[in-house]
C-alpha cells in the first residue's frame, strides 16, 4: 500500500493510528496519529450521529507548506472538520467560525466593506482567507456548502501567507473527487421561512477519475430582524485523474449567488444626545427587530466566480510536484441604510425623528494566481527532513466605486425638523424608536466611474521541520515577497445624483519583506508535544482594516507624499498538544505574546509618524475528539488582554483596550450517542465585553461604545432511521438571547439572530 497518497489527499505517514483513534477521527481538530496503520485501517470507517466519516483521511491543513503533523506543528492550529459544520446547521463562515474562540467579526462601516471581516487575536483579517490555499481577495459573504474542513492558523503567518495583519489566517478547503461513489442529499425547513436543499454527488469514472457535484440553494429571513432576507444558490463542480497514482489533476469551478436584504443594526446612543442613555454599552435601547432600512431601496447582491486547476506528481519517493492555478472574479454590490450616518436625530412633535444615511459600494474583484511547490521527506546523516520550497505569483484587480444617490421622495420629514434638504435630496426621515422597513422611497441611483488598483505579487518561501530522533524536532520557515500596487483613485462630482465631473489621481506603491519562524518541540512521549515558536507578519500601509480596497500606501498629514513602510507584527508562543484515551481525545494550550508596530498615528497637531503600537496576549486552550466512544467534544477557551501601547487613534487611547478583542471567549459544541440510533447535544458560546471601532492603524474604535458579554446556547439531536437515512434538528438560540454581536463603535451595532429551528433530513445513496 502506498502511503503517500490516499484517494488523492496527501497522507501525513508518520505513525501508526489505532482502530479507536479511526473511530474518534470524525471531531478532531488536530489529530496527533495522522497515518494508516494497515489496508483493513484505511478501509474502516465510522458512523457518527448518523454521519459517515471515513478513516482513511487524515485531518491535516491540505497546503505542504505544514512540514509535520499538527501534533508536532509548533503554533495553535485548528482544522474544523465537515462533521462539524453539518451537525451545527452551519451555513455561512461566521456560523462555523463561532466554534473556535478568539476570533470575532467585525461590523461593517465606510471604507470597511459590509462583508466577512473576521479579527483573530484582535487583528482584522478579512485580507487573509484562502481558498485551497490562494488568497480568496474582495469583499464576500461566504458559504459552506462546498467545504471539505476549515483551517485556522493564529498568529502572524506571513511566512506561509506573505503580506498579511499579523492575527492569523483562514483557509477553506473545498470538497475534491475521490474514488468512492456516493450521494449525499439534503434538505431542510425551519422557522423564520427557511429553506435549504444541497446535493453532494460523487461520482467514479473509471479506476482512477472521479467527478464530483455539489449544488445548494436556499432563502430565509434573519430569525428576530424585521424585513431583512435573503436568498442563495450555488454550484460546484471538480472533475479528477490519475487519483491514487503517482500523477494526479483536479479541476474546478464554482459559483455563488446571493441576494441579501443589507442590515446595518441599530444606531448608537450618540445619536440621541439629548434623550436618556439607557444603558452603559453605548447602543440604542430599542427592540431587536427595529430595522431602518428601505425595502424600497436597499440591496446587496454578491457573486463569485472561481476557477482552480491543481496538478500533483509525485516524482521519487523524496519529491512531490504541485501546482495550484487559480481564476477568480468576485463581485460585492450593496446600498445599506447606515442609521447613524444621517446626523443626529431632532425630538419634533413629541418624539424623536432621523435621516436615514447611505453607505453603498460596487466592488468588483479579479484574481489570477500560481503557487508551485516541490515537497518532500528525506534523511541524511540520521538527520529526517520534511520540506517544502514554493514561489507564489499573483494578479489582483480591484475596481471601487460608491453609488451616487438621490432621493426626489421619501418618508416625510416632521414640520419642524432642520436641514430636511441635502445634497442627497429631501425627505427619508423614520421614527427613532418605531422605524418603519415599508416607507416609501423614490429617487436616482447611479453607480460613478470606479477607482481601480492592480496588486501584484511574487513570494518565494522554504519550510523544513528537522527531526533529531523521536523526542526532538526543529521547525523553520521564510519567505520573501516582492509586492506592488498601482492605480487611479476616481474622484466624482454629482448633481441630483448624476455623474458630473471627474478627478484622476494616479497612485503607486513598492515594497519587499522578509519574514521567518522558527519553532522548537520536544516530544516527552509519542502523543504530547511542548513547543516554542517565534514567527512575524508584515503590513502593507494599503491594507486598511484587512481590506484591499485603496492603491495608495502614503501617510496624512505631514506624511501625505510620504511611502509608509509596512506595520510589523511579531509573536512568541509556546504550548503543548496532548492526546489522551486511546488518542480519541486532542487537547491543546498555549500562551502567546503579539507586539504590532510601525502604525501610522496622529503624534501633534497636523504631525503623524509611524510610531504607534499595540499588544495582544493571552491564553488559548482547545479540545476536540471524543471522550468516550459516544461523547465527542469540539470547543475551547481564549484570554486576550489588549493595550494600545503608544499612540491614540480614533479615540482609543495610550493603555486603552483594542476594538474588536474580548478578553474572554468560550465554545463548546458536544454531542452524545444515547444509542446506535438517537443522538443529542448542543453548543454554548460566551463572549465578553468587545469595544468597537474600525480597527485602523494601531487599533482604532471608540471605547464609550462596546458590545456587552453574552452566553447563547444552541440544540442539537440526531436520529438514524437507517444507514442511509437519518434526520436532524438544530434549535439555535434557544433562549431567545437578545444580544449584539458586534460594534463599528461609531454609527451603529449589529443584532444577533433570534432563536430558530431548522430540521434537516439527510439521505444517502
Amino acid at each position: 500500500m502506498d502511503n503517500r497518497r490516499t484517494s488523492g489527499v496527501r497522507a501525513y505517514a508518520r505513525k501508526a493510528l489505532t482502530p479507536a483513534a479511526v473511530a474518534g477521527v470524525a471531531g478532531l481538530a488536530f489529530a496527533p496519529q495522522l497515518a494508516l496503520a494497515d489496508d483493513a485501517a484505511a478501509d474502516a470507517a465510522t458512523e457518527v450521529s448518523g454521519v459517515q466519516v471515513e478513516g482513511k483521511a487524515a485531518l491535516q491543513p491540505t497546503s505542504p507548506k505544514y512540514t509535520s503533523q499538527l501534533l508536532d506543528t509548533p503554533r495553535n492550529v485548528t482544522v474544523v472538520p465537515r462533521v462539524i459544520i453539518e451537525q451545527t446547521a452551519a451555513t455561512s463562515l461566521q456560523d462555523i467560525l463561532q466554534t473556535s474562540p478568539g476570533i470575532t467579526f467585525g461590523a461593517g462601516e465606510g471604507g470597511q466593506p459590509l462583508a466577512d471581516r473576521p479579527f483573530i487575536r484582535g487583528q482584522a483579517s478579512g485580507n487573509n482567507i484562502f481558498v485551497d490555499g490562494v488568497r480568496d481577495s474582495g469583499g464576500q459573504v461566504r458559504e459552506v456548502f462546498n467545504l471539505e474542513q476549515i483551517e485556522v492558523i493564529k498568529g502572524p503567518d506571513s511566512a506561509y501567507n506573505g503580506r498579511g495583519s499579523g492575527g492569523g489566517s483562514i483557509n477553506l478547503t473545498t470538497k475534491r473527487p475521490k474514488l468512492e461513489e456516493q450521494i449525499d442529499v439534503s434538505a431542510q425547513v425551519g422557522t423564520d421561512s427557511y429553506l435549504r436543499g444541497a446535493i453532494d454527488a460523487n461520482l467514479p469514472i473509471g479506476e482512477t477519475s472521479a467527478i464530483r457535484i455539489n449544488l445548494m440553494g436556499s432563502q430565509g429571513d434573519i430569525p428576530g430582524r424585521n424585513a431583512v432576507d435573503f436568498d442563495r444558490w450555488g454550484a460546484a463542480i471538480a472533475a479528477g485523474i490519475g487519483i491514487g497514482t503517482d500523477t494526479r489533476v483536479t479541476f474546478s469551478y464554482y459559483h455563488l449567488t446571493a441576494n441579501n436584504m443589507p442590515d446595518y443594526g441599530v444606531p448608537l446612543y450618540t445619536k440621541t444626545p439629548g434623550a436618556p442613555r439607557a444603558n452603559a454599552s453605548g447602543v440604542l435601547n430599542v427592540p431587536r427587530d427595529s430595522f431602518y432600512g428601505l425595502t424600497a431601496r436597499d440591496f446587496q447582491k454578491s457573486e463569485a466566480d472561481i476557477a482552480t486547476l491543481i496538478t500533483e506528481h509525485d516524482i521519487n519517493d523524496a519529491i512531490t510536484f504541485r501546482n495550484v492555478f487559480r481564476y477568480s472574479k468576485t463581485l460585492n454590490d450593496y446600498l445599506v441604510t447606515n442609521p447613524g450616518d444621517g446626523g443626529v436625530a431632532q425630538f419634533v412633535a413629541g418624539e424623536w425623528w432621523m435621516k436615514r444615511g447611505t453607505k453603498s459600494r460596487w466592488n468588483q474583484t479579479t484574481t489570477v494566481a500560481n503557487v508551485t511547490d516541490f515537497y518532500g521527506k528525506f534523511t541524511t546523516g540520521g538527520i529526517e527532513h520534511s520540506y517544502d520550497v514554493g514561489l507564489e505569483l499573483s494578479r489582483e484587480t480591484n475596481r471601487n466605486a460608491s453609488y451616487l444617490i438621490y432621493t426626489t421622495a421619501g418618508s416625510a420629514c416632521p414640520t419642524g425638523f432642520t436641514n430636511n434638504v441635502t445634497a442627497a435630496g429631501v425627505g427619508d426621515c423614520t421614527r427613532v424608536f418605531a422605524p418603519n422597513p415599508s416607507d416609501p422611497w423614490q429617487g436616482v441611483v447611479n453607480r460613478p466611474d470606479a477607482s481601480v488598483n492592480y496588486t501584484q505579487t511574487v513570494g518565494v518561501y522554504a519550510f523544513d521541520t528537522i527531526s533529531f530522533g523521536d523526542k526532538w524536532l526543529l521547525n523553520l520557515g521564510i519567505r520573501h515577497d516582492e509586492y506592488s500596487v498601482k492605480g487611479l483613485d476616481v474622484a466624482v462630482t454629482s448633481a441630483l445624483g448624476v455623474q458630473t465631473g471627474t478627478t484622476l489621481t494616479p497612485r503607486k506603491g513598492d515594497w519587499s519583506f522578509t519574514n521567518y519562524q522558527v519553532g522548537l518541540v520536544y516530544k516527552p512521549t509519542p502523543n504530547g508535544s511542548v513547543y516554542a515558536s517565534y514567527g512575524t507578519s508584515s503590513t502593507p500601509p494599503t491594507i486598511s482594516g484587512g481590506d484591499q480596497n485603496g492603491s495608495s500606501g502614503n501617510g496624512s498629514g505631514n506624511l501625505i507624499n510620504v511611502l509608509l513602510d509596512p506595520e510589523e507584527v511579531t509573536s512568541a508562543e509556546i504550548g503543548v498538544k496532548w492526546a489522551f484515551f486511546h488518542e480519541r481525545l486532542s487537547t491543546s494550550a498555549a500562551l502567546f505574546h503579539m507586539t504590532r508596530e510601525n502604525a501610522q498615528v496622529l503624534v501633534d497637531t497636523g504631525i503623524y509618524a509611524q510610531v504607534g503600537e499595540t499588544m495582544v496576549q493571552g491564553l488559548e486552550i482547545g479540545v476536540t475528539g471524543r471522550v468516550t466512544p459516544a461523547w465527542m467534544v469540539f470547543g475551547g477557551y481564549t484570554y486576550m488582554d489588549s493595550e494600545l501601547v503608544r499612540g491614540a487613534f480614533n479615540g482609543v487611547n495610550q493603555g486603552d483596550r483594542l476594538a474588536n478583542t474580548p478578553e474572554h471567549s468560550f465554545s463548546l459544541f458536544t454531542t452524545y450517542d444515547l444509542t446506535d440510533a438517537f443522538s443529542f447535544g448542543g453548543g454554548a458560546y460566551y463572549v465578553s465585553d468587545s469595544y468597537g471601532g474600525n480597527q485602523g492603524g494601531a487599533g482604532g474604535g471608540a471605547n464609550a461604545v462596546f458590545a456587552p458579554a453574552y452566553w447563547r446556547f444552541d440544540a442539537y439531536a440526531s436520529y438514524r432511521f437507517t444507514d442511509t437515512l437519518n434526520l436532524q434538528l438544530n434549535v439555535k438560540n434557544v433562549t431567545d438571547e437578545d444580544y449584539i454581536a458586534r460594534t463599528n463603535g461609531v454609527h451603529h451595532a449589529d443584532y444577533g439572530p433570534g432563536r430558530q429551528a431548522i430540521l434537516t433530513l439527510n439521505v444517502r445513496f
